[in-house]
C-alpha cells in the first residue's frame, strides 16, 4: 500500500487495522506522480497495480472499493494465476 501521508500517520494507520503488508509513505508525492496516481487534489487515487517478480505492470484496477479490496485483490491474483501469500501460522 501507498499513500500520501506522512511516516507517523500511516505508522497509526497499520496499527489500528492490524495491517500485515508494508506501508509506503509518500508524503512528497514523487512515487504517486510516477505511478499516474495523483490526483488534483494532491491525494493519491485508491488504484491496484498487480507487478509481477520481474517489476511488470500485470494490470491496474481503477475501480478499487474500499469495503471488498481485500478479498477482490484475491480473486484478482487467483484470475491472474497467482497464488495469495498464505498467513505464517507458526507465529
Amino acid at each position: 500500500m501507498a499513500s500520501t501521508d506522512d511516516l507517523a500517520t500511516n505508522t497509526a494507520f497499520a496499527k489500528a487495522n492490524s495491517a500485515e503488508f508494508p506501508v509506503l509513505s509518500d508524503p512528497d508525492r514523487v512515487a504517486a506522480a510516477a505511478y499516474g496516481v495523483l490526483a488534483e487534489n494532491g491525494y493519491a487515487r485508491r488504484w491496484t497495480f498487480y507487478i509481477d517478480p520481474e517489476g511488470r505492470v500485470l494490470e491496474v484496477d481503477r475501480e478499487v472499493r474500499a469495503f471488498s479490496a481485500g478479498p477482490d485483490i484475491v480473486e484478482r491474483l487467483k484470475a491472474l494465476g497467482v497464488a495469495p501469500r498464505q498467513p505464517d501460522v507458526s507465529d
